[in-house]
């Protein structure tokens, strides 16, 4: 369902994404990484917001760089920060990307109503969106990616703002999509997350994918059952431990 090709971006002499080559089908994919590592800019590569430096990009068998509608077709996106039409109610703006994306009228009115559900949002959704929390605004973007039923989900970090329960009820909604023999593709920095719910994890540090496989099998890369944070955090060089040790037994 997705398909990364020698994917390369690059900022001036700084390479933000390094010839990363994945293959996704059918699976939950959590896109592991520091800020800064890359994943952002991947998704944006992926969904056709900015172009790469080189490489192709594939949605569902389509190419994104030489047929970008068609490719959209195939995808719902949650981005890092829901970019939503804020003079619009949360109903209004539902039923906006419905029609975009050609829903037959009758199937809108249902599916809204079922995601406002597990999403217990419908005492709002008549609310203008500038009005609503960071957390509402997020239920909203997810809605509106569910809406058109497609078969590739892609989720830049979507639970920032969510309650535990909203938390709960995307893991569950996430699963039940790839049951059904869709694709998801989540970005997170939060590895209770990652290791609770996806099927494959890849780990991303300075634009260079560096781990790729099951929660089980990255594991069992550490003799001495370290676990997913351990092999996190070595990968990625991020400060453990022995820094915050450091930091509380100096003198001030």
């Amino acid at each position: 369902m997705i398909k990364l090709s020698n994917l390369y971006k690059s900022y001036g002499k700084v390479a933000a994404v390094n010839n990363l080559d994945l293959e996704i089908n059918n699976e939950l994919f959590v896109f592991l990484g520091p800020n800064g590592a890359g994943k952002t800019t991947t998704i944006k590569m992926m969904t056709g917001l900015i172009q790469p430096s080189q490489g192709a990009i594939e949605i569902g068998g389509i190419d994104m760089l030489q047929y970008p509608e068609t490719a959209k077709a195939k995808f719902g996106l949650v981005p890092e920060e829901p970019f939503l039409y804020e003079k619009l109610t949360g109903i209004e703006y539902i039923r906006f990307i419905a029609t975009l994306h050609k829903v037959p009228h009758s199937l809108i009115e249902i599916r809204m109503q079922q995601l406002f559900d597990i999403f217990n949002i419908q005492e709002r959704v008549g609310d203008f969106i500038e009005d609503y929390s960071h957390g509402m605004k997020q239920k909203i973007a997810i809605v509106a990616a569910l809406i058109h039923d497609p078969q590739v989900l892609i989720l830049d970090e979507p639970t920032s703002g969510l309650d535990p329960k909203a938390v709960r009820n995307l893991k569950d909604l996430l699963k039940g999509w790839v049951e059904k023999g869709r694709t998801v593709f989540m970005s997170t920095h939060i590895l209770e997350i990652a290791e609770s719910m996806c099927d494959r994890i890849g780990i991303i540090n300075k634009g260079e994918l560096v781990a790729l496989g099951t929660p089980a099998e990255l594991r069992n890369q550490y003799s001495n059952n370290g676990t997913l944070e351990d092999l996190f955090l070595d990968l990625t060089d991020s400060a453990g431990s022995d820094s915050v040790h450091s930091f509380l037994n100096s003198e001030l």
